[in-house]
Formats: C-alpha cells, sequence, structure tokens
C-alpha cells in the first residue's frame, strides 16, 4: 500500500464524519447539490493536498486508480473533473473554514509572529 494512502486515511480519521455532516447541516453547503456530496469534495480537496496533484485531472486520475482503496469513504465513483470544478466554485468556503478551526486549530503551518 502507498505511504501517501495511509496517511491520507490517518487525516481523514482526525475529523469524525457525524462531526462533518453536522457541520454540512449548520452551513447549508449542500443545499443544492446533486449527486456529488460535499463528502466527496472534502476527500478531494485532501487528496488533493496529500497527493500534491496540480491540477484537475490529477486529482480526478488519482482518486480512480485507487478508488478501490477509498470506497469506504462514501465515494462510489472518482468524479469528473467538471463535477470537481463546479463544486468547487459554487460551494461555499464557510464549511472548511469552521471545519478546519475545529480541527485543524492546534496543527501550525506558519511560524507564529513575534
Amino acid at each position: 500500500m502507498n505511504k501517501s494512502i495511509r496517511m491520507f486515511g490517518q487525516i481523514l480519521h482526525v475529523v469524525p464524519k457525524s462531526e462533518f455532516y453536522a457541520i454540512v447541516k449548520e452551513t447549508g453547503a449542500e443545499r443544492d447539490a446533486k449527486g456529488y456530496s460535499c463528502c466527496g469534495q472534502f476527500v478531494s480537496r485532501l487528496f488533493c493536498q496529500v497527493g500534491q496533484a496540480k491540477s484537475l485531472r490529477e486529482i480526478c486520475g488519482g482518486l480512480a486508480s485507487c478508488l478501490d482503496k477509498l470506497k469506504h469513504l462514501d465515494i462510489s465513483e472518482a468524479p469528473h473533473r467538471s463535477t470537481l470544478a463546479y463544486a468547487n466554485e459554487h460551494r461555499s468556503w464557510t464549511l472548511y473554514q469552521k471545519l478546519f478551526s475545529r480541527y485543524f486549530r492546534s496543527v501550525s503551518l506558519w511560524p507564529r509572529e513575534r
């Protein structure tokens, strides 16, 4: 198994699914969604970061290539580029703001200013 897939699973276990769906409901992020869930979008975005993908093609191709390992994350198929682009453009960013402020506040990516 690929090391990045194992790391990816460990990062996803930081956020409980019930809490994720509570934040989705709280922000109304899935209000007008048809077919592509916020959970799928979150997994795709996280996959992009962990896999260091630089394009939608890389994200969709990467998810398609390891889909059998990711089926337990409620992803039945890899998204198409147009679906992912539409979701990224039209879904509210407040979902991810609340998610990361709750669960990843203690993780510092930048040095603190003095």
